[in-house]
């Protein structure tokens, strides 16, 4: 079975839940195209470096989701979340030059879940949801919606597990 990101669930609203996710690496490769070709064009290369395209020749274990994040200008940023427990001094170094590796620090998600096919409109709209559920309940977001894909493409859309999720900053508690 396919490891999937850690996390623990903060609160549950109506629309979406608040997630604490620890800190992870992700292996990150730019493309062009939309939500709906992006994450196939990401694929390949970050594929071949959990394949063993990095400078140990390491096979790394496949995880989910795939994350998907829209940049502008027709360009999206695709990744690979990397096994709990890679770190930044654990990670080997992509042999190809278009793949990075990023460390991410622990931070904050607001997430709503969604079934269906990968259609940019399907997306976007969950997205905007995401955003407007979100301001509703008094929450400040830090950055743009990004989308996270847990199914390989030929499961049925309807069985599909998808997120949004937007990075939210921390309330402030009174003590």
């Amino acid at each position: 079975m396919t490891e999937h990101q850690p996390y623990e669930v903060v609160r549950v609203h109506d629309a979406f839940e608040v997630r604490r996710y620890p800190a992870h690496m992700l292996a990150q490769v730019d493309v062009r195209g939309g939500l709906e070709t992006g994450a196939g064009a990401g694929f390949g290369p970050l594929f071949q470096y959990i394949s063993g395209g990095n400078v140990d020749g390491r096979s790394i274990a496949m995880t989910a989701p795939v994350l998907q994040q829209p940049q502008g200008a027709g360009v999206q940023t695709v990744s690979f979340v990397l096994p709990a427990g890679m770190d930044a001094s654990s990670t080997p170094d992509p042999r190809d030059p278009r793949v990075r590796t990023t460390a991410v620090g622990a931070r904050l998600v607001a997430a709503r879940r969604f079934a269906g096919g990968a259609r940019a409109s399907r997306f976007s709209e969950q997205g905007a949801r995401l955003v407007v559920a979100v301001r509703a309940a008094g929450l400040d977001i830090v950055g743009e919606v990004s989308y996270a894909r847990f199914d390989p493409p030929w499961k049925p859309g309807f069985l599909r597990h998808n997120e949004a999720l937007v990075e939210i900053v921390e309330p402030v508690r009174a003590d």
